[in-house]
């Protein structure tokens, strides 16, 4: 089982890289464009939120497609994506060509999932879950530091070709070992949302969209939030990233979501609110950006793992609504992460994110209800029984 799902984590691996790294180049993006960095740093923005709406409309046209055949379009599409971004000449067409690769991602990250769902027994479902997921962590801790050395060293468009040739190793990785599986999924978009009328479906995705915005709020202008180098800053974040996400799957089959949920927020939360002192010295930024990083991710499996539990009937829904919340929250911290840069500075970026964060934490500690395990994870996990 896990040798098949090396290759969806790979492909996760270009997609993370891809998405992530634009928050390491924003210095070369806006001299090359001839824009500011706060611009640069709205093609993050326009990914993430193409990715969120693409989504659910995807995975409805591409409901008929095998789930093997659909990661392959998915993974041609990313790399097609990322050349055009290579290629393109002005700031509005790479704005334009990051729609492209995120129409890539929005197919291929929560196919993934469901794959990974359908090939582990319930006992590892967490696990299998935090590798395919763990892609996404390890572009961030390789993928992200080394594409910012490259664009520092080259352009970042020799960057943006190195996602690209990650996405064509994906290609070749899923197409030799990833079998074909038969996953629950409907082509009528109505029914792709329904899950929203259930209340518990709501606070999981709002859970997902507060966290993502609080993080990625600090994250993607991490770069004006630093005096010291952003590469080795970056690299301490993302390793830290790759351990908390391993944990946070074994953890999550140990002691069930909602421990993991409400300590990763919680800790993430104190670590936005400690960015000005982690900037006074690099051994206390890397000390700094491995914990949060590793505490942060340790959310990752668990909220996937509510979503199968209130989801049970469409699993492959159920986690493409979560993709979408996720990046609607990438997309609401590019925009009031720009604007709070632009107006206040780096302080303003500080407290937009903390705050974000505690909302979060406030939010999850007053919805969050215990969820019994969907029939086919056959267990009820004591720490999310009712009292």
């Amino acid at each position: 089982m896990t040798t098949r799902l090396y290759p969806l984590a790979l492909g996760n691996f270009a997609v993370g890289t891809g998405m992530f790294v634009t928050a390491g180049l924003l210095p070369p993006i806006s001299r090359d464009l001839d824009v500011s960095p706060s611009a640069a740093g709205q093609l993050m923005t326009v990914f993430a939120l193409a990715y969120a709406l693409l989504s659910p409309v995807l995975a409805a046209a591409t409901a008929r497609l095998s789930r093997r055949r659909l990661l392959l379009v998915a993974l041609a599409v990313l790399v097609v994506g990322n050349a055009l971004t290579a290629l393109a000449p002005t700031y509005p067409l790479v704005m334009a060509t990051r729609v492209i690769a995120a129409a890539g991602a929005a197919m291929f990250t929560p196919t993934a999932s469901g794959v990974a769902t359908a090939l582990s027994t319930p006992e590892r479902r967490g696990r299998a879950l935090a590798l395919v997921m763990g892609g996404l962590t390890v572009a961030s801790a390789v993928g992200v530091p080394l594409g910012t050395l490259l664009g520092g060293v080259a352009s970042w468009r020799a960057t943006l070709w190195l996602v690209a040739g990650l996405g064509v190793l994906g290609f070749v990785g899923v197409a030799a070992v990833v079998p074909d599986v038969k996953v629950a999924t409907s082509g009528r978009l109505a029914e792709r949302f329904a899950p929203l009328a259930d209340r518990r479906v709501l606070a999981v995705l709002t859970t997902q969209l507060l966290m993502f915005g609080a993080g990625f709020t600090a994250y993607t202008y991490i770069g004006s939030l630093f005096d010291l180098p952003l590469p080795a800053v970056l690299w301490a974040w993302g390793i830290g990233g790759v351990v908390g996400n391993q944990l946070g799957g074994r953890l999550t089959d140990a002691y069930g979501p909602r421990r993991m949920v409400l300590t990763g927020l919680v800790a993430s939360t104190v670590a936005l609110a400690l960015i000005p002192v982690a900037n006074l010295a690099l051994p206390v930024a890397l000390v700094w950006a491995f914990l949060w990083g590793a505490l942060g991710w340790l959310i990752a499996p668990a909220q996937q793992y509510r979503t199968v539990g209130a989801v049970p009937g469409n699993v492959s829904i159920g986690l493409g609504l979560l993709a979408s919340a996720q990046y609607f929250g990438l997309f609401v911290a590019g925009i009031t992460g720009g604007l709070a840069l632009d107006w206040y500075g780096r302080a303003g970026v500080v407290v937009l994110a903390t705050g974000i964060g505690v909302v979060a934490v406030l939010f999850t500690l007053a919805t969050y209800r215990p969820v019994v395990d969907a029939p086919e994870l056959t267990h009820v996990r004591a720490a999310d029984r009712p009292a």
